[in-house]
């Protein structure tokens, strides 16, 4: 199957509203318990449609929170009904390689170690461990044992915390 630029185009500003309208039915949800909203997707793998809600407390959440923000959280989407396709509704914690995508993500995660995967190697290597030491919108640095590494964040193809065992 063929998709046209136009077709594509379409599709990806379909699933940013949704998306976005999800965030603004979750948000209200997540306020009133005190959880924090990471992120929202809504994705096709395979022949599925999945909206994902990925939210988190201090201490981390539990299942039985993700149970609480599922359901009071279908009852407004089947209210809304804007979503046409069938799809299945996910609520769970990030995890521990959570992506950062946001400014409160890098703001949360300064002092924190994370791994970097860039677009393209850098001196023949495309990914890169260390401390997130500052960010701005156009660049990340990372502090490592050897060095300071400054990294445009148009490079970054993915940034997300480091499993630290």
């Amino acid at each position: 199957m063929i998709i046209r630029k136009a077709e594509r185009s379409h599709i990806i500003v379909k699933r940013v509203e949704i998306e976005q309208r999800c965030e603004a039915l979750v948000q209200p949800i997540l306020d009133a318990h005190e959880f924090e909203l990471w992120d929202v997707e809504y994705v096709k793998e395979g022949a599925n449609y999945y909206l994902r809600v990925y939210a988190d407390k201090p201490g981390g959440i539990t299942i039985d929170d993700c149970v609480t923000i599922s359901r009071a959280l279908e009852a407004k989407l089947d209210a809304e009904d804007f979503i046409e396709e069938a799809y299945i509704l996910e609520v769970s914690s990030p995890g521990l390689g959570r992506p950062l995508k946001r400014e409160r993500d890098f703001a949360r995660s300064l002092g924190s170690s994370v791994e970097v995967k860039l677009y393209k190697p850098i001196n023949q290597q495309k990914e890169f461990t260390g401390i997130l030491k500052s960010y701005t919108d156009d660049m990340v640095v990372l502090e490592s044992e050897e060095t300071e590494l400054e990294l445009k964040r148009s490079d970054i193809a993915l940034i997300r915390l480091a499993f630290d065992f």
